[in-house]
This record gives structure tokens, sequence and C-alpha cells, in this order.
């Protein structure tokens, strides 16, 4: 038994225990974070981009710090508190297909960080990975929750997704003005952020719920 293990046993955390904590951490985090970021960004306003909180995108790009550090150190330590638990949740399920689209979601929200929005193109490929992973790995854990929770985790996947899609929809296809364009370009954006973030939360505390009343714990 190596040290992780041990320390692990002696808090009586099982992998599924000690996964939703992380969860449910990395909610906070990226919840608190966004907003901390936001109020340190001079005459910000939430039409804006998020990703305008790390830096807007070139040919002019825009930094103010401290939001630049709060938020891509925000978009970082989410993205690995995610993979992590995403690793303990691999070991724990049989549905081996969640944890796998789980951490491909933090490796998404990782790389935000990595790359803030003057990185191009790389800020905004791994901004679309993580909002369309993000929607997919919230769609997949109705599978592996039980009902009515399992309802909930279907909005908050169906509505982010629903969002990108229609951002790609009326942007590609119709070619013409979004129906929530009067919300900002930020507005519509965090219609897809704040239900992942919120899933992160909701699934987190079901883990913690779920393994306290099985008295799963670490042997």
């Amino acid at each position: 038994m190596n040290q992780a293990t041990s320390l692990q046993s002696r808090l009586r955390l099982s992998n599924r225990s000690l996964a939703g904590l992380g969860l449910a951490t990395s909610g906070f985090i990226g919840f608190m974070g966004i907003i901390t970021a936001e109020v340190l960004y001079p005459n910000y306003t939430t039409r804006q981009d998020i990703s305008d909180l790390g830096s807007t995108r070139p040919p002019n790009p825009v930094i103010h710090e401290p939001s630049a550090t709060v938020f891509n150190s925000t978009m970082l330590l989410t993205g690995l508190i995610v993979i992590f638990s995403a690793y303990l949740l691999y070991r724990a399920m049989d549905r081996r297909g969640f944890p796998i689209t789980l951490a491909i979601f933090g490796v998404g929200a990782f790389g935000v960080g990595v790359f803030p929005g003057n990185v191009a193109p790389w800020h905004g490929l791994f901004a679309l990975l993580t909002f369309f992973m993000g929607g997919i790995t919230v769609v997949f854990s109705t599978r592996v929750v039980s009902r009515p929770f399992s309802f909930l985790c279907g909005v908050f996947g169906g509505v982010s997704l629903l969002m990108l899609i229609s951002v790609f929809f009326f942007g590609l296809i119709v070619a013409g003005p979004h129906p929530l364009e009067f919300l900002g370009a930020g507005g519509i954006e965090r219609w897809v952020v704040y239900p992942l973030i919120l899933w992160l939360l909701a699934f987190g505390g079901y883990l913690l719920a779920e393994s306290d009343a099985a008295g799963d714990f670490a042997e």
C-alpha cells in the first residue's frame, strides 16, 4: 500500500468519495475564480467573453493583472482536479466511458489556462474542447446516477450543448443574429459554461452523499 493510499484509508475516503470531493472543489474554485477575476478586471462586463479575463484576442490583446493570473490559475487548478477525479472514478466505476470524457473535459479546462486568449489558435481549440466535452460529460453522467438527479444532469448538459450548438447554427448556417444576442457574447457563453460548473458542484456532492450512505470507504 503506497503512502497516498494509506492516507486515503486513514481519512476513510473511497475513490468515489475522494473524486466527489475533488469535483465539488473544482466547481467551487471555477465559479469563485471567475467572479474574483471579474471584480479585478477594470470596467469588466459579463457581456464580454469569459476568456477576456485571461487575455483578449489578437491582434491587439489586452491583459489586466491580477485578473489574468487569477483566471488562468483558476483554469489550471480546476482542470488538474477534474483530471485527477476522473482517474479516481476510472478506478471505481464499471462504466469507463464517463470517466474518460470527464478527463478530456479537464484537459480542455487546463489547456484554457495554459493558452490564454492571446495565444491563437490554441486557446480557441481548448475552449471549444472544454465546452463540447463538458456538455457530453454531463449528459453521459445521467447513466451513472439515479433518478431524479439524472434528470437534473440531463437539464444541465442539455442546456449547455444546446446553447453551444445554437451559436454555430446561427453563426455559420443561418448567418444571422443569435436570438439571445441581447445578452452579448459573454452572456451567451455563460449559458454554456455555468451549467457545467453547477454540475461539478452537484455531481461532486452526489458522489459524496452516495459514498457516505453506502459506507463506501477505502480499505
